[in-house]
């Protein structure tokens, strides 16, 4: 599961026009950092949430790459669009990286990992380490990405995530914070501590 959400979407500053440029930079953005992770837009289910996108990933691609390369992908693809954008359709961008089981119905997807992955894109830290970035990208990933992915990865440096106790509505859990065009410096410490 891929959730992106642009902050600030609705700030008084940005104007429809502003919003459509933004969203249309947006979905540029995310084709691109998929691909770059070496997964097809059209391989994945995708619903448009106004100010954000879900992306379902089938369960062929692997899970690596969305990690150690969509990330930094997203981060530069969204650079590149702001560096050419007025200043009110600016992007900073909020990323959910989660796994689970999904349920397909009539009215589109459902399960509690997806609800879960939402959750953990309004998370009060992530928001917080967006606003206080200089970097356009936040991304938070569940406690089963870290621990299977992130800690296993030869290519990502854990030491770089930040642990946070993640309280939304039902969910309460820990997730891992990383920002990738802007890190966190390397502390070993946090891969032997959980909040």
């Amino acid at each position: 599961m891929v959730i992106v959400d642009v902050q600030g979407f609705c700030a008084p500053d940005r104007t429809l026009p502003h919003q459509l440029g933004t969203r249309e930079g947006l979905y540029a953005a995310l084709v691109e950092a998929l691909a770059a992770a070496g997964v097809p837009w059209d391989a994945c289910y995708h619903e448009d949430r106004g100010d954000g996108v879900l992306v379902l990933v089938p369960p062929e691609y692997p899970k690596a790459p969305l990690v150690e390369v969509l990330p930094k992908a997203l981060a530069r693809a969204v650079r590149s669009r702001n560096d050419i954008s007025h200043d009110a359709a600016q992007t900073r961008l909020r990323l959910t990286l989660h796994a689970g089981e999904v349920a397909f119905d009539t009215y589109g997807v459902t399960s509690t990992q997806l609800t879960t992955a939402f959750r953990l894109l309004e998370a009060a830290p992530l928001k917080e380490a967006l606003t206080s970035s200089p970097g356009v990208v936040a991304m938070i990933v569940s406690r089963v990405v870290f621990d299977d992915v992130i800690r296993h990865s030869p290519v990502l440096a854990g030491a770089t995530f930040r642990p946070v106790e993640v309280e939304v509505k039902e969910v309460r859990d820990t997730a891992w914070i990383a920002l990738p065009d802007h890190p966190y410096t390397v502390d070993p410490t946090v891969l032997e501590r959980r909040p």
